[in-house]
């Protein structure tokens, strides 16, 4: 007999990818009209499950139920037709487009686009007002702000009648106060009756929002509890199988002397925009300088311009020497050869070659290491996978096998590889961005360790992330960027996030515009 309490129900859900069982018999029911959150590590099989509820995968077994009803959904079309939308993590919408075109794009009714470009508009008007989701039909995507553009996802999802929402890590690119309108939105959503999954590695998301939790762990589900009744250390458990140290345990800096002074640092992109506008600071020994801000605002071209990666103009000293910013001696190389360690943001895109090894991924930038070389022709490789090995162990990569190709390792693993690289050559200064973008908590805890050791032997670490939490953790010092200027500096001690949120949206700690 159909149960009709449930939105969706999964029975005995099982996926394998060759011979790695990325679902096995996985059993969860959503009540309607709730927030239902899904944690659990990277690899644990989470966006499998979602990509099965969506259509984009098909389960090798089990039953899949939508208001009490077996349904099959075997391709995206069929999960829009059976009342389930979902925001992704990277938005799909078209940037040269208007709100309203991306709502219809894939809706249309008929050959002429006027009659639903009309209906699109009165329905998305009411759509907006009733859920709290204001926004111009006629902007254009790329003018509007990340916070807005999620917005489009979800009137595009309501617009199709979608009556579930699956939301994958919703609020990654958002300010703080974005991210609490998000989950505003949320509430309001549920409590007329929609039922939300919502998709996070943020347990304080998970405690603040959700109604029930479900948690994974290595392909199954370890457990559903309602969230009043739990705790994140609770939580955190459940998803690693131990306990975890949420909070980062550090001793107060032991500052020495000046490694990195930055004055009037300018970054000029290809198109002639000016992405770094006269930023300047400094950072000590023994010190975590973290810069905070929206992503887009000129951190990652500090942290490329630093590293070589970008030209720039002003001035730029290590340990009292100029370091070029344009010609002879700006590049990557000559900054390694400084003293520079730099962990990109995108570690596919900058940290690594995804069909190269893990053992040939450890070597770049440092294959003229004498450790690597077994004459003036040839580097030792065996000398490279031995290494490689000691450092998987050190960082616990999984699986520890140097001769597997970077993209057979999960993103959280991905990291860890290049981590280990950087940080094992003892730099005097390292540039890291996005530390533990997803990244599962087991590891963020590992991660968060050795910056914090490295900062104790007395090092110098810029720390670039968009996690606000993360950042007042792990930084002696803070600085907020916002439109490629540093709008101020903060003690993580004494500040908090509506202070620093208001900083990251371009206004000063009393609410003025900068």
């Amino acid at each position: 007999m159909a149960d009709a309490r449930y939105a969706i129900e999964l029975k005995g859900i099982s996926k394998a990818f060759g011979p790695v069982q990325a679902n096995k018999d996985i059993h969860i029911a959503v009540p309607k009209g709730t927030i239902h959150g899904i944690i659990g590590e990277n690899g644990a099989g989470k966006s499998t499950l979602m990509s099965i509820l969506y259509g984009f995968y098909r389960a090798d077994s089990g039953e899949i139920l939508i208001n009490g009803q077996p349904t099959t959904i075997p391709d995206s079309q069929s999960a829009i037709r059976a009342g389930i939308g979902m925001v992704f993590q990277h938005f799909k919408l078209v940037q040269n487009f208007t709100v309203l075109e991306n709502v219809v794009l894939g809706a249309e009714e008929g050959a002429l686009l006027a009659g639903s470009l009309s209906k699109a508009r009165k329905v998305l008007t009411d759509l907006a007002r009733e859920y709290e989701l204001d926004v111009d039909p006629d902007a254009v995507i790329e003018d509007l702000s990340v916070g807005h553009q999620q917005r489009v996802e979800i009137l595009k999802a309501l617009y199709r009648q979608a009556d579930i929402l699956i939301l994958d890590e919703p609020t990654g690119v958002l300010t703080p106060a974005e991210a609490d309108h998000l989950f505003r939105i949320l509430k309001g959503l549920r409590d007329q009756g929609k039922t939300i999954i919502l998709i996070t590695h943020k347990l304080r998301e998970i405690m603040e929002t959700t109604d029930n939790v479900s948690v994974m762990r290595r392909g199954t589900m370890v457990g559903t509890v309602k969230t009043a009744e739990t705790s994140p250390e609770q939580l955190a458990e459940l998803m690693v199988g131990r306990k975890v140290l949420l909070e980062v345990e550090k001793k107060p800096a032991m500052l020495g002397r000046t490694v990195l002074k930055v004055e009037d640092l300018r970054v000029v992109d290809e198109h002639g925009v000016e992405r770094l506008k006269g930023v300047s600071f400094e950072i000590r020994a023994g010190e975590i300088l973290g810069i905070a801000g929206v992503a887009g605002n000129g951190q990652s071209e500090l942290l490329e311009a630093l590293g070589g990666i970008a030209r720039a103009t002003g001035k730029v000293t290590l340990k009292g020497a100029d370091l070029p910013l344009s010609g002879k001696g700006s590049d990557a190389r000559s900054r390694r050869a400084a003293g520079i360690a730099h962990v990109p943001e995108d570690r596919q895109a900058l940290g690594l070659i995804m069909d190269f090894t893990a053992w040939e991924n450890v070597a770049f930038g440092y294959h003229d290491a004498p450790e690597y070389q077994k004459n003036a022709l040839f580097m030792d490789n065996d000398a490279l996978r031995a290494d490689t090995e000691k450092k998987m162990a050190t960082f616990d990569v999984r699986p520890p096998i140097p001769t597997l190709a970077a993209k057979s390792f999960s993103g959280g693993n991905q990291q860890k590889i290049v981590v280990a690289r950087e940080i094992e050559r003892n730099p005097d200064l390292l540039l890291i961005g996005q530390p533990t973008r997803g990244v599962d908590i087991g590891a963020i805890e590992f991660i968060h360790k050795q910056i914090v050791s490295l900062r104790d032997q007395g090092k110098a670490i810029l720390l670039v992330s968009v996690e606000l939490d993360e950042i007042r953790s792990l930084s002696d010092r803070i600085a907020v960027m916002f439109d490629g200027r540093i709008m101020g500096f903060r003690d993580p001690e004494t500040t908090d996030e509506r202070d620093l949120g208001l900083m990251m949206a371009g206004m000063t700690g009393k609410g003025e515009a900068a």
